[in-house]
């Protein structure tokens, strides 16, 4: 019964029933991209139609914890339809040999971009040659 629901509203921003909710939930909303250099790790996250205040983040023993609430209501009383939507997410990254003290974080456009610098262990990466001949 459930399949014929999602079947019905595929190509639909909204699915009922709280469909929406759990397909958001499998593709990993929202998606973050993680960028590292030498001197420190960037975390970016797309989070469309919020603000900074719908947002949170947080980092204890090596985990960023980024969270938030998305809440959404249309309505248009000439045709006598409302919509209401809402759903919270959080994603945890783990985060190794960096400077939780020295974080630094942006919002604009939709767009949350975490840096946090690596520590000074983290920077003394010896690499090591790989023998071709066995």
């Amino acid at each position: 019964m459930n399949r014929m629901f999602e079947d019905v509203f595929r190509g639909f921003d909204v699915a009922p029933f709280g469909f929406a909710s759990r397909t958001l939930d499998r593709l990993g909303w929202p998606q973050i991209d993680i960028e590292e250099t030498d001197k420190e790790v960037r975390i970016t996250a797309e989070l469309p139609g919020l603000d900074e205040k719908d947002v949170s983040l947080e980092i204890a023993n090596g985990v960023l914890s980024i969270s938030g609430e998305k809440k959404s209501e249309s309505e248009d009383k000439a045709r006598r339809f409302s919509e209401r939507y809402y759903g919270r997410f959080e994603r945890r990254i783990p985060l190794e040999d960096v400077e939780e003290d020295k974080v630094s974080a942006a919002f604009k456009n939709g767009v949350l971009t975490v840096t946090v610098p690596k520590s000074a262990e983290a920077k003394n990466v010896r690499r090591i040659a790989i023998n071709r001949n066995g």
